[in-house]
């Protein structure tokens, strides 16, 4: 992959362009995103944004979104992995058997779950790493050999029940520890849930006037002030808005503390780091990367640990929600996972992809899989609406290389 610098855009006082700028593949995401949802809160009467609803699909759909984070990495890198719903299946088969039948308190057993998960990442990123295997080749396998694992450890047979420790951080919600504080007609509302929501608004606009003002110091173009103002306005009031629905019913799910330190690592990874840009210069143009120093094979290797890893976690969320591990956990996991990516903007040559576009595709399929169930529509009619998704999403990416090409 070559690297240019963008053209400065300067006005003859030598100060920088100020423009409004549109990226349809970043913004498209986004505006579908929000199209969706206002879509299916008018079908279902307003039921969508309900405070339990919001709850519901944010938990329901939680470890999805952790494999979301992670399949977007591996797909920047160029590659695809097809065994991470068989690996969820295994870990939490692990994760059963060190606290059910072994006994082990919940924290070592978490650790060594984990651990087995990087153990089963690193035996897949090897062969396609250091022995040229290619990743859907190997992954295909995994998912083969761990789906075996996993009903040779459970039999036809789940184990549970987990700890309470586990349960919690899959279906529990945060203690209201200051109480609840009025909103007038929207009733009570958990005042350190708020606090959170402000205190995650304050970090977006802060991070944005940081990105504005790095732009300015480098004379590169930027939104007119006022255009960035109501970026700024429109992504907070969203992030408020949520937070406010979700302090009205029980506070803030654990499982969503958990995602957004996920999302703030990994964007600042993907993004601040010598290791992300490395990724995406291998998914850009892996010789090229190679010319220029990457380390294109511990890299590789490195991010099938980082997924098995993601994998475990996802597979001890799901067992600890359900309460138990099952021989079928995890069936289908990896297709969501691919279409969150995909429909979160990832090319599929890769080299493109945010962390924060894999949790927006991953909410997509949520609301569309709870939008539909709300509506009372079968199984046939969501799995056809989410592969049209899936098709159109696809499709748009590759419209939008050919127009700017």
């Amino acid at each position: 992959m070559t690297l240019t610098e963008a053209p400065k855009q300067v006005t003859e006082t030598g100060k920088p362009l100020r423009r409004i700028s549109i990226n349809p593949r970043e913004s498209g995401i986004y505006v579908a995103f929000a199209l969706i949802v206002v879509l299916f809160t008018i079908l279902t009467g307003g039921v969508l944004l309900e405070p339990q609803n919001i709850s519901n699909i944010i938990v329901q759909n939680s470890y999805i979104l952790i494999l979301a984070v992670g399949m977007m990495l591996i797909i920047i890198a160029g590659h695809i992995d097809l065994s991470v719903g068989s690996v969820v299946a295994v870990c939490g088969a692990l994760c059963a058997v060190f606290t059910v039948e072994m006994g082990m308190p919940w924290l070592p057993a978490l650790a060594l779950t984990l651990v087995a998960g990087a153990l089963i990442g690193a035996w897949q990123g090897y062969w396609i790493a250091y022995f040229g295997i290619p990743a859907f080749i190997v992954t295909l396998a995994g998912m083969l050999v761990f789906r075996a694992i996993t009903l040779w450890v459970l039999g036809n047979q789940g184990i549970g029940p987990f700890p309470d420790e586990i349960r919690t951080l899959a279906n529990g919600f945060t203690d209201g520890y200051l109480g609840n504080i009025g909103l007038g007609p929207l009733g009570g509302a958990d005042l350190v849930s708020l606090l959170l929501g402000v205190t995650g608004v304050a970090a977006i606009c802060v991070i944005q006037w940081r990105q504005r003002k790095a732009r300015l110091g480098y004379l590169q173009q930027v939104d007119p002030f006022p255009m960035f103002l109501l970026k700024a306005g429109a992504a907070s009031l969203v992030v408020l808005a949520v937070i406010v629905q979700l302090a009205r019913f029980k506070n803030i799910p654990w499982v969503l503390v958990l995602l957004t330190v996920l999302v703030v690592g990994y964007s600042v990874v993907a993004n601040r780091s010598v290791f992300g840009r490395h990724i995406y210069a291998i998914g850009g143009n892996r010789q090229a990367a190679e010319l220029s120093g990457v380390k294109v094979k511990p890299i590789t290797f490195w991010i099938f640990v980082n997924m098995g890893v993601l994998a475990a976690l996802a597979g001890i969320i799901f067992a600890g929600r359900l309460n138990q591990a099952g021989p079928t956990a995890g069936e289908a996991f990896e297709l969501d996972a691919i279409a969150a990516a995909f429909i979160g903007g990832a090319a599929v040559q890769g080299g493109v992809g945010k962390v924060v576009g894999a949790i927006t595709g991953g909410l997509i399929m949520a609301v569309i899989n709870n939008g539909m169930s709300l509506l009372g529509q079968p199984s046939e009619i969501v799995m056809l609406v989410k592969g049209l998704v899936l098709l159109a999403a696809v499709a748009y990416d590759i419209w939008t290389k050919r127009r700017a090409s």
